[in-house]
Protein backbone atom coordinates (compact mmCIF):
# COMPACT_ATOMS: atom_id res chain seq x y z
CA UNK A 1 0.00 0.00 0.00
CA UNK A 2 1.38 3.40 -1.16
CA UNK A 3 0.57 6.74 1.53
CA UNK A 4 1.49 10.20 0.83
CA UNK A 5 4.20 11.41 1.63
CA UNK A 6 4.82 8.15 4.10
CA UNK A 7 3.07 10.41 6.51
CA UNK A 8 0.10 8.10 7.42
CA UNK A 9 1.73 4.78 9.37
CA UNK A 10 -0.11 1.68 8.20
CA UNK A 11 -0.66 -1.51 10.55
CA UNK A 12 -1.98 -4.40 9.21
CA UNK A 13 -4.02 -5.61 12.15
CA UNK A 14 -5.01 -9.27 10.88
CA UNK A 15 -3.22 -11.91 8.60
CA UNK A 16 -3.76 -15.11 6.44
CA UNK A 17 -3.91 -17.70 5.71
CA UNK A 18 -7.71 -17.31 7.01
CA UNK A 19 -9.50 -14.06 5.52
CA UNK A 20 -10.31 -11.61 7.64
CA UNK A 21 -13.07 -8.44 7.70
CA UNK A 22 -15.58 -6.22 9.46
CA UNK A 23 -17.64 -5.31 6.94
CA UNK A 24 -19.63 -1.52 6.11
CA UNK A 25 -18.40 1.72 6.98
CA UNK A 26 -20.72 2.71 9.27
CA UNK A 27 -19.97 1.30 12.69
CA UNK A 28 -16.46 1.42 14.23
CA UNK A 29 -14.82 -1.89 14.84
CA UNK A 30 -12.61 -0.42 18.49
CA UNK A 31 -13.92 -0.99 21.85
CA UNK A 32 -14.29 2.03 23.56
CA UNK A 33 -10.55 1.43 24.82
CA UNK A 34 -9.41 1.14 21.77
CA UNK A 35 -7.60 -2.08 22.69
CA UNK A 36 -9.11 -4.60 20.34
CA UNK A 37 -10.64 -4.64 17.49
CA UNK A 38 -13.90 -7.16 16.18
CA UNK A 39 -13.28 -9.00 12.76
CA UNK A 40 -14.69 -12.01 11.38
CA UNK A 41 -12.62 -14.86 10.15
CA UNK A 42 -13.33 -16.77 7.21
CA UNK A 43 -11.70 -19.69 5.66
CA UNK A 44 -12.13 -18.62 1.75
CA UNK A 45 -12.79 -15.02 0.60
CA UNK A 46 -13.68 -15.60 -3.59
CA UNK A 47 -17.29 -16.89 -3.20
CA UNK A 48 -20.50 -15.92 -2.23
CA UNK A 49 -21.80 -17.97 1.30
CA UNK A 50 -23.77 -20.24 1.34
CA UNK A 51 -26.14 -21.53 4.09
CA UNK A 52 -23.80 -23.71 5.91
CA UNK A 53 -20.63 -21.62 5.66
CA UNK A 54 -20.01 -20.11 8.94
CA UNK A 55 -17.98 -16.92 9.87
CA UNK A 56 -16.13 -17.08 13.08
CA UNK A 57 -16.92 -13.75 15.24
CA UNK A 58 -14.17 -12.52 17.02
CA UNK A 59 -11.93 -9.73 18.41
CA UNK A 60 -8.38 -8.62 17.37
CA UNK A 61 -6.20 -7.83 20.36
CA UNK A 62 -4.16 -4.91 18.96
CA UNK A 63 -1.31 -5.58 21.21
CA UNK A 64 2.21 -6.31 19.63
CA UNK A 65 0.90 -9.78 18.17
CA UNK A 66 -2.31 -8.60 17.17
CA UNK A 67 -3.94 -11.90 18.14
CA UNK A 68 -7.21 -13.53 16.75
CA UNK A 69 -9.62 -14.51 19.33
CA UNK A 70 -12.58 -16.62 18.50
CA UNK A 71 -15.76 -15.92 20.13
CA UNK A 72 -18.58 -17.44 18.37
CA UNK A 73 -19.81 -18.66 14.96
CA UNK A 74 -22.87 -17.07 12.51
CA UNK A 75 -24.43 -18.37 9.22
CA UNK A 76 -25.88 -15.11 8.39
CA UNK A 77 -23.22 -13.02 6.90
CA UNK A 78 -22.17 -11.53 3.48
CA UNK A 79 -19.46 -9.57 2.10
CA UNK A 80 -20.12 -6.24 2.09
CA UNK A 81 -21.99 -5.75 5.28
CA UNK A 82 -20.90 -8.62 7.41
CA UNK A 83 -23.47 -9.67 10.08
CA UNK A 84 -23.71 -6.73 11.24
CA UNK A 85 -21.12 -7.44 13.77
CA UNK A 86 -20.43 -4.24 16.34
CA UNK A 87 -20.27 -3.14 19.97
CA UNK A 88 -23.56 -2.09 21.79
CA UNK A 89 -23.50 1.41 22.00
CA UNK A 90 -24.72 1.23 25.94
CA UNK A 91 -21.91 -1.05 26.39
CA UNK A 92 -19.00 -0.75 24.21
CA UNK A 93 -16.33 -2.20 26.19
CA UNK A 94 -18.61 -5.74 26.50
CA UNK A 95 -21.33 -6.16 24.63
CA UNK A 96 -21.14 -7.51 21.47
CA UNK A 97 -24.31 -7.69 18.38
CA UNK A 98 -24.32 -9.46 15.29
CA UNK A 99 -26.99 -12.01 13.58
CA UNK A 100 -26.77 -15.78 12.61
CA UNK A 101 -29.46 -17.92 12.26
CA UNK A 102 -31.35 -20.49 13.87
CA UNK A 103 -32.95 -23.11 11.75
CA UNK A 104 -35.21 -21.30 9.44
CA UNK A 105 -34.84 -18.10 10.71
CA UNK A 106 -32.80 -15.18 11.39
CA UNK A 107 -31.83 -13.90 14.49
CA UNK A 108 -30.25 -11.04 16.15
CA UNK A 109 -27.25 -12.21 19.29
CA UNK A 110 -25.87 -9.98 21.76
CA UNK A 111 -22.84 -11.39 23.23
CA UNK A 112 -20.91 -11.08 26.58
CA UNK A 113 -17.19 -10.70 25.44
CA UNK A 114 -15.82 -11.63 28.43
CA UNK A 115 -17.83 -14.06 29.75
CA UNK A 116 -19.47 -15.89 26.28
CA UNK A 117 -23.02 -15.36 27.49
CA UNK A 118 -25.36 -15.08 24.80
CA UNK A 119 -29.36 -13.76 24.49
CA UNK A 120 -30.78 -14.68 21.37
CA UNK A 121 -33.42 -11.92 20.07
CA UNK A 122 -36.00 -12.67 17.74
CA UNK A 123 -34.90 -10.63 14.70
CA UNK A 124 -31.22 -10.07 13.26
CA UNK A 125 -30.15 -6.46 13.49
CA UNK A 126 -29.89 -3.68 10.90
CA UNK A 127 -29.23 -1.15 12.84
CA UNK A 128 -28.67 0.07 16.48
CA UNK A 129 -29.99 3.10 18.12
CA UNK A 130 -26.68 5.07 19.35
CA UNK A 131 -27.95 4.85 22.98
CA UNK A 132 -28.19 0.72 23.00
CA UNK A 133 -32.13 0.12 23.25
CA UNK A 134 -33.10 -0.65 20.03
CA UNK A 135 -32.67 -2.26 16.70
CA UNK A 136 -34.24 -1.38 13.05
CA UNK A 137 -34.61 -4.37 11.26
CA UNK A 138 -35.49 -5.55 7.82
CA UNK A 139 -36.17 -9.16 5.92
CA UNK A 140 -32.60 -10.82 4.80
CA UNK A 141 -34.03 -13.54 2.78
CA UNK A 142 -35.42 -10.55 0.61
CA UNK A 143 -31.82 -8.75 0.48
CA UNK A 144 -30.64 -11.88 -0.52
CA UNK A 145 -32.63 -12.51 -3.50
CA UNK A 146 -32.48 -8.72 -4.61
CA UNK A 147 -28.95 -7.23 -3.69
CA UNK A 148 -26.55 -10.53 -3.60
CA UNK A 149 -23.54 -9.38 -0.75
CA UNK A 150 -25.86 -7.61 1.07
CA UNK A 151 -28.39 -10.62 2.53
CA UNK A 152 -28.05 -14.12 4.28
CA UNK A 153 -28.10 -17.14 2.43
CA UNK A 154 -30.61 -19.75 3.39
CA UNK A 155 -34.54 -19.82 3.92
CA UNK A 156 -36.17 -18.38 0.89
CA UNK A 157 -38.28 -15.43 1.70
CA UNK A 158 -41.88 -15.64 2.54
CA UNK A 159 -43.11 -12.44 0.29
CA UNK A 160 -40.88 -13.51 -2.73
CA UNK A 161 -43.86 -13.55 -4.92
CA UNK A 162 -45.06 -10.12 -3.16
CA UNK A 163 -43.50 -6.92 -4.92
CA UNK A 164 -44.13 -4.94 -2.43
CA UNK A 165 -45.97 -6.76 0.86
CA UNK A 166 -47.83 -5.10 3.36
CA UNK A 167 -47.05 -7.04 6.33
CA UNK A 168 -43.00 -7.14 5.76
CA UNK A 169 -40.49 -3.99 5.69
CA UNK A 170 -38.47 -2.40 8.44
CA UNK A 171 -39.23 -3.29 12.28
CA UNK A 172 -38.31 -1.94 15.58
CA UNK A 173 -36.87 -4.31 17.87
CA UNK A 174 -36.02 -3.84 21.66
CA UNK A 175 -32.83 -5.12 22.71
CA UNK A 176 -33.98 -5.58 26.42
CA UNK A 177 -37.47 -7.46 25.52
CA UNK A 178 -36.74 -8.57 22.07
CA UNK A 179 -40.37 -6.67 21.56
CA UNK A 180 -40.61 -6.44 18.12
CA UNK A 181 -43.12 -4.64 15.63
CA UNK A 182 -43.67 -3.52 12.18
CA UNK A 183 -43.38 0.13 11.67
CA UNK A 184 -43.13 0.68 7.93
CA UNK A 185 -43.94 -1.71 5.43
CA UNK A 186 -42.92 -2.03 1.78
CA UNK A 187 -46.29 -1.23 0.46
CA UNK A 188 -46.95 1.93 2.34
CA UNK A 189 -43.77 3.06 1.34
CA UNK A 190 -44.52 2.25 -2.78
CA UNK A 191 -47.38 3.81 -2.44
CA UNK A 192 -46.43 7.22 -2.06
CA UNK A 193 -45.14 9.17 -5.20
CA UNK A 194 -45.87 5.79 -7.27
CA UNK A 195 -44.75 6.23 -10.78
CA UNK A 196 -45.01 3.43 -13.64
CA UNK A 197 -41.22 2.42 -13.01
CA UNK A 198 -42.60 0.89 -10.14
CA UNK A 199 -45.36 -1.12 -11.75
CA UNK A 200 -44.95 -5.18 -11.06
CA UNK A 201 -41.47 -4.50 -9.87
CA UNK A 202 -40.00 -5.96 -6.48
CA UNK A 203 -39.31 -3.22 -4.20
CA UNK A 204 -36.96 -3.77 -0.72
CA UNK A 205 -35.42 -1.45 1.87
CA UNK A 206 -31.83 -0.91 2.29
CA UNK A 207 -29.22 1.29 4.68
CA UNK A 208 -30.82 1.88 7.50
CA UNK A 209 -28.94 4.24 10.28
CA UNK A 210 -30.14 6.33 13.02
CA UNK A 211 -29.17 10.27 12.93
CA UNK A 212 -27.06 11.41 15.93
CA UNK A 213 -29.69 11.80 18.74
CA UNK A 214 -31.76 8.79 17.68
CA UNK A 215 -34.83 11.29 16.74
CA UNK A 216 -34.91 9.83 13.25
CA UNK A 217 -34.03 7.54 11.26
CA UNK A 218 -33.01 6.81 7.58
CA UNK A 219 -33.66 4.14 4.80
CA UNK A 220 -33.39 3.72 0.72
CA UNK A 221 -36.51 2.53 -0.73
CA UNK A 222 -35.51 0.35 -4.13
CA UNK A 223 -37.11 -1.01 -6.44
CA UNK A 224 -35.50 -3.31 -9.86
CA UNK A 225 -35.23 -1.54 -13.36
CA UNK A 226 -36.44 -2.98 -16.46
CA UNK A 227 -32.01 -3.56 -17.46
CA UNK A 228 -31.15 -5.40 -14.10
CA UNK A 229 -30.24 -2.09 -12.24
CA UNK A 230 -32.52 -0.33 -9.27
CA UNK A 231 -34.17 3.04 -8.78
CA UNK A 232 -33.55 4.93 -5.15
CA UNK A 233 -35.46 7.00 -2.88
CA UNK A 234 -34.13 8.36 0.03
CA UNK A 235 -36.64 8.40 3.09
CA UNK A 236 -36.78 9.28 6.93
CA UNK A 237 -38.85 8.69 9.78
CA UNK A 238 -39.43 8.77 13.25
CA UNK A 239 -38.42 5.07 15.25
CA UNK A 240 -42.28 4.75 15.58
CA UNK A 241 -42.72 4.92 11.57
CA UNK A 242 -44.32 8.34 11.88
CA UNK A 243 -43.99 11.52 10.64
CA UNK A 244 -41.98 10.07 6.77
CA UNK A 245 -40.30 12.15 4.79
CA UNK A 246 -38.64 11.83 1.34
CA UNK A 247 -35.66 13.76 1.62
CA UNK A 248 -34.39 12.33 -2.44
CA UNK A 249 -36.18 10.84 -5.40
CA UNK A 250 -34.21 11.72 -8.39
CA UNK A 251 -33.56 7.80 -9.35
CA UNK A 252 -30.28 7.17 -7.36
CA UNK A 253 -29.16 7.56 -3.83
CA UNK A 254 -26.34 5.56 -2.46
CA UNK A 255 -23.87 6.42 0.51
CA UNK A 256 -24.55 8.60 3.20
CA UNK A 257 -24.00 9.40 6.84
CA UNK A 258 -25.66 11.84 9.33
CA UNK A 259 -23.98 15.04 10.00
CA UNK A 260 -25.84 16.05 13.12
CA UNK A 261 -29.51 15.48 13.53
CA UNK A 262 -30.75 17.18 11.21
CA UNK A 263 -28.52 17.02 8.16
CA UNK A 264 -27.51 14.38 5.60
CA UNK A 265 -24.40 13.75 3.51
CA UNK A 266 -25.08 11.35 0.80
CA UNK A 267 -23.98 10.81 -2.63
CA UNK A 268 -27.19 11.18 -5.13
CA UNK A 269 -28.66 12.51 -8.35
CA UNK A 270 -30.71 15.78 -8.85
CA UNK A 271 -31.52 16.08 -12.38
CA UNK A 272 -30.86 19.18 -12.67
CA UNK A 273 -27.45 19.22 -11.10
CA UNK A 274 -26.44 15.16 -11.73
CA UNK A 275 -24.58 13.07 -9.56
CA UNK A 276 -22.76 14.64 -6.47
CA UNK A 277 -22.11 14.79 -2.83
CA UNK A 278 -25.34 17.12 -1.11
CA UNK A 279 -25.98 17.72 2.01
CA UNK A 280 -29.79 17.51 2.79
CA UNK A 281 -31.85 19.09 5.42
CA UNK A 282 -34.09 16.84 6.81
CA UNK A 283 -37.78 17.03 5.77
CA UNK A 284 -36.97 20.18 3.50
CA UNK A 285 -36.68 21.11 0.31
CA UNK A 286 -32.59 22.28 0.83
CA UNK A 287 -29.62 20.67 0.32
CA UNK A 288 -26.28 22.26 -0.90
CA UNK A 289 -23.51 20.83 -2.81
CA UNK A 290 -20.62 19.55 -1.23
CA UNK A 291 -16.87 19.20 -2.51
CA UNK A 292 -17.64 20.49 -6.08
CA UNK A 293 -15.02 19.43 -8.20
CA UNK A 294 -13.03 17.59 -5.68
CA UNK A 295 -14.55 14.44 -4.30
CA UNK A 296 -16.12 13.73 -7.56
CA UNK A 297 -17.38 10.31 -7.22
CA UNK A 298 -19.43 8.07 -5.36
CA UNK A 299 -17.33 6.87 -1.98
CA UNK A 300 -18.19 5.37 1.52
CA UNK A 301 -18.25 8.82 3.44
CA UNK A 302 -18.35 9.25 6.87
CA UNK A 303 -18.04 12.18 8.93
CA UNK A 304 -15.29 12.48 11.88
CA UNK A 305 -16.65 11.88 15.37
CA UNK A 306 -15.69 15.97 15.77
CA UNK A 307 -17.82 16.41 12.30
CA UNK A 308 -14.56 18.28 10.86
CA UNK A 309 -13.33 15.83 8.15
CA UNK A 310 -15.34 13.69 5.79
CA UNK A 311 -13.31 10.12 5.30
CA UNK A 312 -14.34 8.30 2.02
CA UNK A 313 -12.42 5.99 -0.54
CA UNK A 314 -13.64 4.81 -4.86
CA UNK A 315 -14.04 2.26 -6.59
CA UNK A 316 -11.17 0.90 -8.44
CA UNK A 317 -10.05 2.78 -11.63
CA UNK A 318 -8.78 1.40 -14.99
CA UNK A 319 -5.45 0.53 -13.10
CA UNK A 320 -7.33 -1.42 -10.48
CA UNK A 321 -6.38 1.01 -7.68
CA UNK A 322 -8.99 2.44 -5.05
CA UNK A 323 -8.18 5.82 -3.18
CA UNK A 324 -8.86 6.52 0.05
CA UNK A 325 -9.43 10.31 0.62
CA UNK A 326 -10.31 12.70 3.56
CA UNK A 327 -11.95 15.84 3.06
CA UNK A 328 -11.98 19.29 5.46
CA UNK A 329 -15.62 20.40 5.62
CA UNK A 330 -14.79 24.14 6.45
CA UNK A 331 -11.93 24.72 4.12
CA UNK A 332 -12.27 22.22 1.32
CA UNK A 333 -8.71 21.00 1.78
CA UNK A 334 -8.78 17.23 0.16
CA UNK A 335 -6.08 14.64 1.03
CA UNK A 336 -5.30 11.47 -0.47
CA UNK A 337 -4.05 8.74 2.19
CA UNK A 338 -3.32 6.33 -0.05
CA UNK A 339 -3.68 3.70 -3.21
CA UNK A 340 -4.44 0.12 -3.03
CA UNK A 341 -5.06 -2.49 -5.37
CA UNK A 342 -8.26 -4.32 -5.98
CA UNK A 343 -7.78 -7.99 -7.18
CA UNK A 344 -9.91 -8.41 -10.42
CA UNK A 345 -11.27 -11.67 -9.72
CA UNK A 346 -13.16 -9.75 -6.32
CA UNK A 347 -15.84 -7.80 -8.61
CA UNK A 348 -19.70 -7.85 -7.84
CA UNK A 349 -21.26 -9.19 -4.29
CA UNK A 350 -17.83 -10.77 -3.49
CA UNK A 351 -15.87 -7.88 -3.85
CA UNK A 352 -13.47 -6.48 -1.30
CA UNK A 353 -14.54 -2.62 -0.63
CA UNK A 354 -12.26 -0.13 1.32
CA UNK A 355 -15.38 0.92 3.46
CA UNK A 356 -13.02 3.00 5.92
CA UNK A 357 -14.50 3.53 9.34
CA UNK A 358 -13.27 6.06 11.83
CA UNK A 359 -11.89 5.30 15.28
CA UNK A 360 -13.72 6.37 18.32
CA UNK A 361 -11.15 9.37 19.29
CA UNK A 362 -11.20 10.33 15.20
CA UNK A 363 -7.33 9.52 14.98
CA UNK A 364 -7.12 6.35 13.17
CA UNK A 365 -8.87 4.71 10.03
CA UNK A 366 -9.84 1.02 9.86
CA UNK A 367 -9.85 -0.21 6.47
CA UNK A 368 -10.57 -4.00 4.86
CA UNK A 369 -8.45 -4.93 1.70
CA UNK A 370 -7.44 -7.61 -0.62
CA UNK A 371 -4.33 -5.91 -2.12
CA UNK A 372 -1.78 -8.26 -0.56
CA UNK A 373 -3.83 -11.25 -1.55
CA UNK A 374 -5.79 -12.18 1.06
CA UNK A 375 -9.04 -10.18 2.46
CA UNK A 376 -7.26 -8.29 5.63
CA UNK A 377 -7.73 -5.22 8.49
CA UNK A 378 -5.65 -2.37 8.33
CA UNK A 379 -5.36 0.30 10.97
CA UNK A 380 -4.20 3.73 9.42
CA UNK A 381 -3.02 6.31 11.88
CA UNK A 382 -4.22 9.60 10.10
CA UNK A 383 -3.50 11.71 13.56
CA UNK A 384 -0.85 13.93 11.67
CA UNK A 385 -3.57 15.30 9.50
CA UNK A 386 -6.69 15.71 11.63
CA UNK A 387 -5.19 15.98 14.76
Amino acid sequence: MATEDGRFPVRPVTRGPHHHFFGYYDKPPWDAAGQCMLALQVPFGDRQPQPDDAATVGVVDLGEDCAFRPLAETRAWNWQQGTMLQWVPSAPNRLIAFNDRQGDTFVGVLLEAHTGERRVLPRPIYALSRDGLRALSVNFARLNDLRPGYGYAGPPDPWREDPHPDDDGIYIMDLATGDRRLIMSLDQIAASGRDETMAGRRHWFNHLLFNTDDSRFIFLHRWQREDGGRYTRMFTARPDGSEVCCVSDHEMVSHFDWRDERHILAWARRRDVGDRYFLFTDCTDRLDVVAEGVLTTDGHCSYSPDRRWILTDTYPDRERMRTLILYEAETGRRVDIGRLYSPPELDGPVRCDLHPRWSRDGRQVCIDSAHEGTRQMYVIDVSGVVG
